[in-house]
Formats: structure tokens, sequence, C-alpha cells
């Protein structure tokens, strides 16, 4: 029997047993690591532009900055490489019947994902270990592949998952899966788009964390260089993607209007099609009916069509079982957007007040405010994330298969999701434990932390020599 006739053999109004721990494990699984990939992501540009400046400028704090980013970043990275395996195991695991079919469609974005992360983990090690033993100008080269590598390995995955948004490279003929062309697939329209609003996603979150951990430290007291410097440049990255990604937003949003109108509709919660839309801000669905909401003329067909009179096609055109959870659909999209467009507006604010003069890092609430930009801005990752997925359902291939049909009927699923579990919180507790450590020593004036983050030196290096030599 064909494999797509076996995969769709489902009884009928009964979803086979693997579906609800297969999304409650996946869910889990993408939103714990996609943190991860942020930091694989952006960090490694962070790092060069520290590390450039203490090479070409002499400064002995950025060069501090870079030796510990790179430290930190090392930590993540193990961490990051076990949550990556567990999730490599669960495609196949969790989602049968969409490997079983489309695993050699997808086969070559995920093998140059993982050539991507052992060339990350190659030159991240020599980075590591190339302090104090590499002049100083070819060490600074060595971040450079590591940050390549970071981006290219996100952008196969993020390909992926908009190949499952806007499949092609392949045909169906006769319930088999042919004329696959895996070259499409690694550069399918959307992947572009998507990646790039993934990308400078990952720059908010780590560049406001990573400000946010100096801002912390200025509000105990720790109003040094070193701090003011770790902030600003964390929080120069962070500001640039900011103002982006509203623009990157509205670009693949306007896509989405056609190519997934049901997704559009849970977004902007359009019950009916309207000419022209409304934007609509909070509100719920409830009994069919919108409530609680606050209504803008005109705006929803602005932002979403880039009309004044193009509507948002309405939920009343889309067949309920093509329809994705409206409620969770809706509230994710407009967490994403409104913590974006705070975020937003707030470091114009910031850049214009400095602009003017005025020392916002001597302000406790600003520096209060640059705290809470960290957590802001990863659950809006997250809301962006669910908005995305939860609404691309009942589909895991967008109108070629269903997410039902892809699961297993496996009910054991449920004790791989507690192992997960568990798994994951150890993960988090042990990072959040070695990270605290290594804080703790660089405050005490350790600089030179030993195993497991690198070999001390025996004797004087060639490259001890004066920063910038």
């Amino acid at each position: 029997m064909a494999v797509l006739d076996l995969v769709q053999e489902v009884l009928a109004g009964q979803d086979p047993a693997g579906l609800l721990p297969a999304r409650q494990q996946m869910a889990l699984s993408l939103g714990w690591h996609i943190v991860l990939a942020s930091f694989g992501v952006a960090f490694p540009a962070m790092i060069f532009v520290a590390h450039w400046r203490g090479v070409y400028r002499d400064d002995a704090n950025a060069l501090t900055l870079a030796q510990r980013w790179a430290k930190v970043s090392a930590v993540l990275f193990a961490i990051g490489a076990v949550s990556g395996t567990v999730l490599s195991f669960e495609m196949g695991l969790l989602w049968p019947g969409l490997m079983g079919p489309f695993g050699d469609v997808l086969g070559l974005p995920f093998a140059f994902e993982g050539l991507s992360f052992f060339t990350e983990a190659i030159f991240l090690g020599i980075y590591l270990y190339g302090w104090g033993r590499m002049p100083p100008r070819l060490h600074l080269l060595m971040i450079l592949p590591m940050a390549v590598a970071g981006v290219v390995g996100t952008y196969c995955v993020v390909a992926v998952n908009a190949w499952m948004n806007m499949p092609v490279g392949f045909a169906i003929e006769g319930g088999e899966v042919v004329d696959i062309r895996p070259w499409e697939v690694l550069f399918n329209p959307g992947a572009i788009l998507q990646f790039a609003h993934m990308w400078v996603a990952a720059y908010m979150v780590v560049g406001f964390l990573v400000a946010g951990v100096y801002a912390a430290g200025m509000l105990r007291g720790r109003r040094n260089r070193h701090h003011r410097l770790g902030f600003t440049m964390a929080f120069v990255f962070a500001s640039v993607a900011a103002v982006i990604q509203p623009f990157v937003g509205h670009l693949l949003g306007l896509r989405i209007a056609t190519r997934q109108p049901a997704k559009l509709a849970a977004f902007e919660l359009a019950t009916t099609t309207e000419s022209p839309s409304p934007l609509r801000l909070g509100g719920l669905l409830v009994d069919g009916e919108v409530r609680y909401s606050l209504d803008i003329p005109y705006l929803g067909s602005i932002i979403a069509r880039n009309s004044f009179t193009k509507p948002v096609v309405g939920l009343d055109e889309i067949p309920v079982a093509d329809q994705p959870p409206i409620n969770i659909t809706h509230v994710a999209f407009q967490t994403m957007v409104g913590i974006g467009t705070l975020l937003a507006v707030a470091v114009v604010v910031y850049w214009f007040a400095r602009w003017r003069g005025w020392d916002l890092l001597a302000n406790r609430w600003m520096l209060r405010a640059a705290v809470a930009a960290g957590p802001l801005a990863l659950i809006a990752l997250e809301a962006g994330w669910i908005a995305t997925e939860v609404g691309r359902q009942p589909w895991v291939v967008y109108d070629v298969l269903r997410t039902a049909d892809a699961a297993g009927d496996n009910p054991d699923l449920w004790i791989l999701l507690v192992a997960t579990t568990i798994l994951y919180t150890a993960l988090t507790i042990g990072a959040i434990t070695v990270l605290r450590s290594m804080s703790r020593r660089w405050r005490a004036g350790e600089e030179d932390l030993p195993s497991p983050y690198g070999p001390e030196l025996q004797e004087p290096g060639v490259d001890e020599r004066p920063v910038g030599s």
C-alpha cells in the first residue's frame, strides 16, 4: 500500500494515541531549544565586535567581555548540543507519518544543519583554546566561521519550517512522494523572510538578555566601565534589531495573507470578511462572537494587506476543519506584536535621550526597564513561534498532510514526555548553576577559569603580547 495511504489510515473522528503527547513534547523541546539557538545565531557576532574593539582599539575591557562571553557561549553550546540531539530523534519518533514519506525531501537541509553544527563546534573550540596561543588578529578571525556556521545551521532548520508552511520540491503520484527537488526545499519561497524574522529576533533576545545582566549589576552598584561597556554593546545590537523587526514582520505578514488565509484570520480575529478590515486589539472569540476587543477601522487592511480596501479573509469562508485554534493563535500573535512594538519604541526613546545628553545609566528606573526587556523579548520570541506553529494547524505540511495523520499511535509517548521534562529541568538547573558560579568567580578576580572552560597555561605563550600587537 502507498505510504501516504498508510499514514492516513486513522479511525474516523478519532485522533491517534500519540498525537497529544507528541504535540506537548514538540512544544517543550522547540520552546526550550529556540533560546539556545538564538545565542548560537547572535552571540558570535557580539563576541566578534567586542574582540575587534579589544584588538584594534587596545580596549582591555572589550577584550575581557569577548573572553567571558565566549566561555558563556561554550556552556550554552554544550547544553544546546544535548537538546538539539533530542530534537533530531523526536522528528522521526513523534512524527512517523511526516518523516516516513517526506524524509528524503527534508534530508538536505537537515544534513547541512548537521555539518554547520560540527563546524561551529570546531571553531568555537579553536577560539576558546586560542587565547594566549595565537596571534591576536588570526585569533579574531576564528570567530567568523563560527558565526557563519551558526547562521547557516539556523537557516536550514527555519527553511524546513518554512517548507511546512509553503511546501515545494516534490510531487505526489499514486500516493507516493516522487520528483524530489531538495534545493527547492532549502530555498523555498518562505525561507528567506521567515529566517530574517528569526535572525533579527535572536539579536533582540540575546542583546536584551545580555544588556539586562549588566543593568542588574549596575543596580547592585557595579557601575564601572566594564559594566557600562557590556551593557552598551549588547544594547546596540538589541536596539538595531528591535527597530528593524516590525518591518521584517510586516513583509512576512503580507505573504501569509495570500498563502495561509486561515492563519491570518486567526491573527486578526476576523470572523467575517470585511472591506476594509479593522485592526482588533485584544479580544477573544467566545461562542462565535468577538468580545473584549478594541477595533480600529481601516488599519487591519493597511497593516495586513498594504491597502485601504483589501479585506482580511474571514473565518466564515474557511471550513471549520481547516481552522486553527483561534484564541491561542490570536493571543500569541498580539503578544508578539505588542511586546515588539513596546521594545522598538523604548529603544528609540533611549537613544534619543542619550543623544540629548542624558545619562540614563544613572537612572534606576531605566536600569530596571532594561532588566525587564530581556524576559519580554524572550516571551515575544516564544509567542511568535506559538503563533506560527499553532496557526498552521490542523496541517503539519500545509494543505498536504494533517498533523493527526503525521502522528503515531503509541500511547507510551507520555513516558518520553516525562523523561524529556526531567532532562530539560536538569539542564536548566545545571546551566544556571554553572553560569552563576562563573559570574561569582569573575567578580572575585578570577579570569582564567580552570577546566572544563580551558586548560591552564603552563608557560607564557607566544601571544602574551600587549593587546593589538
